[in-house]
């Protein structure tokens, strides 16, 4: 049995970027465990009143994940023990408590304990964007790179350090079919522009598990905007945007020829 590391910001990022490899690793009895970040205090709430949620949405968010993980075969979910930053240029951004701020060198040994734990052969993070530049994002890409150069420096490292990535050509084809479709899309500052084409390296295929993707979402009750296209597109139409998942393999070698089809090309299991 190998295992599978992931860093996420806040709940609810796993089952959307990463959910069918986290599923397909859990098949294939590899371990799962999920880092996150944060409890996501600043995020949106739908679905619940907004007054008596906000002072515990911590809590909620906290039950959520645990709910998702359930589907997604996590066998160990930990927190990073800071507070969500909240999008970029917001006055969350500036508390103390916020991932955003914290040191680096200290996010990173937190993120160290866990891998010295853990001894993952495959991690996973985000692009050095953060996808669409959320704080937290950004924060956790560094981090989860400032926890491997320690423990390189330590003698150890993984078979292989992914980041999940979202190609251009996909970001736009998805565009033009929104547009097309007359879907209306979020405007709440989001813009993701993708990664160039070439620069991804790896495409986990995993249609097969799309549904459950999205039933792992769904378990984010506070986050799911019933108006939004998670809820309201077609299924063929989620399988095509959700049913593959796309990653740069930022360090270790490539297990087959470009793009590889499973994060575990060419890695040792145990």
């Amino acid at each position: 049995m190998a295992t599978l590391l992931l860093v996420h910001a806040h709940p609810d990022d796993e089952a959307i970027s990463t959910g069918g490899v986290m599923m397909r690793a859990h098949e294939e009895a590899h371990r799962v465990v999920l880092v996150t970040c944060t409890r996501g205090e600043e995020g949106e709430i739908h679905n619940m009143d907004e007054a008596a949620t906000r002072p515990r949405l911590a809590a909620v968010r906290t039950a959520e994940l645990r709910r998702a993980c359930d589907v997604l075969g996590v066998d160990r979910q930990e927190f990073l023990g800071y507070r969500d930053s909240g999008m970029a240029g917001t006055a969350a951004n500036d508390d103390p408590a916020s991932f955003h701020l914290a040191p680096l060198h200290e996010a990173g040994e937190r993120l160290a304990v866990l891998l010295r734990e853990e001894r993952p052969e495959v991690v996973v993070t985000y692009t050095s964007d953060g996808t669409y530049g959320h704080p937290d994002h950004i924060k956790a890409h560094h981090t989860t790179v400032a926890a491997l150069d320690l423990l390189e420096r330590e003698g150890w490292s993984p078979a292989k350090f992914y980041l999940s990535a979202i190609p251009r050509g996909f970001m736009q084809q998805m565009m033009k079919m929104a547009a097309e479709a007359g879907m209306e899309l979020p405007a709440n500052g989001i813009r993701i522009l993708g990664i160039p084409d070439e620069e991804i390296t790896t495409s986990v295929n995993v249609r097969d598990l799309a549904e459950r993707k999205r039933e792992a979402f769904a378990a984010h009750v506070s986050q799911n905007d019933p108006n939004s296209p998670f809820q309201t597109m077609a299924s063929q139409i989620y399988e095509m945007a959700f049913g593959t998942e796309h990653f740069v393999l930022a360090r270790g070698d490539l297990g087959e020829e470009r793009p590889e089809r499973s994060l575990w090309a060419g890695v040792q299991r145990g």
